[in-house]
């Protein structure tokens, strides 16, 4: 895995699920085919999808996740992002947004929203470059390797 999201090519990684070329994306060719075997073994309960991502302008965590026409589906997808809301101060459900935005329709959270079943959960975990806010604008506390774990 790498720092930036685009390849070596030049590819914007996150942005080919839907079609990844073995030649061009085959870390991510790789990764859709792993996750496809898992879903298709009926020994195995693929329950989360999280693809982790560093934001350059907004503070603290917080998820991206899929909008669904079934209301119960959707709240039972905004359980998780509240649970970490309680459990690390770090975490800001406020930030955390639910969408299908047509752009993001390549991304791993949107392509595996709608591959695998209703009972799957994908999110895209955003985690500040730089710090998270505790209390108000001014107390920026700075992420160090130690915070991000906590995460």
């Amino acid at each position: 895995l790498c720092v930036c999201r685009c390849s070596l090519m030049g590819f914007d990684l996150n942005r080919h699920w839907a079609n990844p070329s073995p030649w061009a994306h085959p870390t991510l060719h790789g990764v859709k085919q792993l996750i496809i075997d898992m879903y298709n073994n009926p020994k195995i309960n693929l329950e989360f999808y999280i693809d982790i991502h560093a934001h350059s302008t907004m503070m603290n965590g917080f998820m991206y996740g899929n909008i669904f026409e079934d209301e119960e589906r959707f709240q039972r997808q905004a359980v998780f992002p509240k649970l970490l809301c309680q459990n690390a101060e770090d975490f800001s459900y406020s930030s955390t947004s639910f969408n299908r935005d047509a752009v993001k329709a390549g991304t791993g959270r949107r392509f595996l929203g709608g591959l695998l079943n209703d009972t799957s959960y994908c999110y895209t975990l955003e985690v500040s470059f730089y710090s998270y806010i505790l209390g108000g604008p001014t107390s920026a506390v700075p992420y160090t390797e130690e915070a991000c774990i906590l995460l």
